[in-house]
Order: structure tokens, then C-alpha cells, then sequence
């Protein structure tokens, strides 16, 4: 079996997204891309998450040809592809419709730094991609690459950090995250329908305040250089 411990790493991702309430029924999947093959691991396509596995997760190389596999891959496979061939430094892909998160896609607001946990992780607003139309199958994919290569507003301080954006808000589709890992963006998957959560019942009382630049640069420095235990290496 290929890719052993990758497969394992994206069955875990995926079986973590009913787990957090992110995905219904067979929506929602995980990919990962291996660093020496460039191989991609995804979830099956229309297939429980009480039926998945470690051994029937699909490898797929960039072009979208099955490697290692019984089962057609995920619908979404395509998307994630064009991701990873355009940007060499993602490693992980979760793509949801999370409910609160996709809510703000739906009205095409982004979600700005109101609280001290959105700038610990991210330190700077999620934005709302255009629509993509579902066919041709790549048309998701560029419609992310180019929100994710526009740097124009992003802040300096965290482009010096990394380039990759954690998460894009798909208009009137859902909510896709990116990472180092599957298992980091996962985690911002999580995070960021908790922040969208948070911020829809703060709408709902008022009207926030976006934290001050100065004291998200001092939460997310905080966040990513004392938080924590440090790394084995």
C-alpha cells in the first residue's frame, strides 16, 4: 500500500470533519499531497464516513490518474488538483459547508479580526472568493488560486510568516482551507466555523469593533512563537 502514513494522516482529517459538526451525510473531504511524490491522497467520492478507511482512501498524481485506488475519487479532487500544482507550498486541503462559515460566503462577507482567538491563528481577515460555476471541473480550482495569490491585502508582517491563506470563503458554495499539512488545515476548518459562529451571534446583538492592527500582530505573535510545546525535530 502507498503512502502509508499519509493515508492515515488524511482518513484521520476526514473522520475529524463529522466529528466537529463540519460536514452532513458524505459532504465535505480532506486531501493531502505527498512531499516527494507529489501524489495526492483523498477521500472516495459519495462514500460514508462510517464506511471509510485507511486502505480506501485514493491516490491520485497531479494530472487527476487514480495511482492506488478502487473507488472513483472525491467529485471535488479536480479543485484540490489545480490548488496543488499551481502552489507548491500546500500540502493540505479541507474543503466544508459549514454552516456558519458558508453563511458569510453566502452573503459575501468576509470575516474580519473582531476576537483575540481569530488573531491568534490567522492574524488577518478571511476572504470571499468569487463565484465558481461547478463545470468545467477546474473552474473551482483557478477561482481559489487566484485568491490565493492575491497578496495585495494581506498584511506584510504575515506574508514574511508564510504566503499560504488558511481558508477562502467560496461564494454561494462553501468554505476551503489550506495548509502545511492535512491535519493544519483541518484545524483551521475547525477554527474558522467557530470564529464564523461567534461572530454571527455577535451580528445578531450589535455591531463589533475589528481589533486594532498593533494588538493582532501581539496575539499572533504570541500564538506562533510562545503558545504551545515546542516542535520535535
Amino acid at each position: 500500500m502507498l503512502l502509508k502514513d499519509l493515508r492515515k494522516e488524511v482518513y484521520e482529517m476526514n473522520m475529524e470533519l463529522p466529528k466537529n459538526n463540519l460536514v452532513t451525510l458524505t459532504n465535505g473531504n480532506v486531501s493531502g499531497r505527498d512531499t516527494k511524490t507529489d501524489y495526492v491522497v483523498i477521500k472516495p467520492s459519495g462514500v460514508k464516513f462510517e464506511e471509510l478507511s485507511v486502505e480506501n482512501m485514493v491516490i491520485v498524481n497531479l494530472s487527476g490518474k487514480v495511482i492506488e485506488g478502487k473507488l472513483k475519487p472525491s467529485v471535488d479532487t479536480l479543485s484540490h488538483l489545480v490548488v496543488y500544482r499551481n502552489r507548491k507550498d500546500i500540502f493540505g486541503i479541507v474543503h466544508t459547508h459549514s454552516p456558519y462559515a458558508t453563511s458569510f460566503a453566502i452573503l459575501n462577507q468576509p470575516l474580519p479580526v473582531y476576537m483575540t482567538s481569530h488573531a491568534d491563528q490567522f492574524g488577518e481577515t478571511i476572504p470571499v472568493a468569487g463565484y465558481a460555476p461547478p463545470l468545467p471541473l477546474e473552474e473551482v480550482g483557478k477561482t481559489l488560486v487566484r485568491a490565493l495569490n492575491d497578496y495585495s491585502k494581506r498584511p506584510k508582517w504575515i506574508l514574511k510568516r508564510t504566503k499560504i491563506l488558511p481558508a477562502i470563503l467560496l461564494r454561494n458554495h462553501g468554505v476551503f482551507c489550506f495548509g502545511e499539512s492535512a491535519t493544519k488545515a483541518l484545524k483551521s476548518a475547525v477554527r474558522i466555523e467557530e470564529i464564523a459562529k461567534t461572530y454571527h451571534f455577535a451580528l445578531l446583538r450589535g455591531k463589533p469593533k475589528v481589533l486594532p492592527e498593533k494588538e493582532i500582530k501581539k496575539w499572533y505573535y504570541r500564538y506562533h512563537n510562545i503558545y504551545g510545546q515546542p516542535e520535535k525535530r
